[in-house]
């Protein structure tokens, strides 16, 4: 009898000096960062972390869009602002603490990173939100233990979704854009944040 294992693709994982532990206990957001750009291929294998993440029934809703161009990076970090100072975007509403910052001239909603990374759903199923936000994790352990910083940009989440942004991007009328991710290299080593320890509500 043929041996199930002859079925299972074998999948070499990249090669890194640091474990697993070591990337979720050093991974944290960065909010600055030097001006060159991730390569492609740095890119490509950010994705395909992302990919290995768990899906609910294995549908593996995510779908991803990838901006490099200066340009459009700019006009897109305008459009959040404009739309948070508009009083239009419910996650950042006005009388926010950091609404200010947020909408002043001179904030970069993706602080200055050549790259940024946006995780799109498909219609697929209840809990594909959670699914991408698993995908999101993997790539953000994975930049950490490449060296590069992350940070997720909920301000840039009602501007992805409107129609001229959707159009611009490739992303489908059907979709829906849920974690925007900018990836880069750090400006400055950062110092580490204190986590407060598990709440545990009970332990029988």
């Amino acid at each position: 009898m043929e041996s199930n294992m002859t079925h299972i693709q074998q999948i070499t994982p990249p090669e890194t000096d640091m474990s697993v532990m070591d990337a979720i206990y050093m991974r944290h957001a960065v909010r600055d960062y030097a001006s060159q750009a991730v390569e492609k291929d740095t890119v490509r294998a950010l994705l395909d972390a992302a990919v290995h993440a768990p899906s609910a029934v294995d549908e593996e809703p995510w779908a991803f869009v990838v901006v490099q161009d200066k340009s459009i990076l700019k006009r897109l970090s305008e459009s959040a602002k404009e739309l948070l100072a508009d009083g239009v975007d419910p996650i950042h509403p006005k009388g926010n603490h950091l609404h200010d910052l947020f909408t002043g001239p001179a904030f970069n909603a993706f602080y200055n990173a050549g790259t940024l990374i946006v995780i799109c759903a498909k219609p697929a199923g209840p809990f594909v939100v959670a699914d991408c936000w698993l995908a999101a994790e993997n790539l953000m352990l994975a930049a950490c233990a490449k060296g590069l910083g992350t940070c997720p940009i909920g301000l840039a989440v009602t501007a992805l979704n409107t129609p001229k942004w959707k159009n611009e991007l490739g992303i489908s009328v059907e979709m829906t854009a849920v974690a925007p991710i900018i990836v880069g290299t750090p400006a400055a080593v950062a110092s580490p944040v204190a986590c407060k320890d598990p709440v545990i509500l009970s332990w029988k």
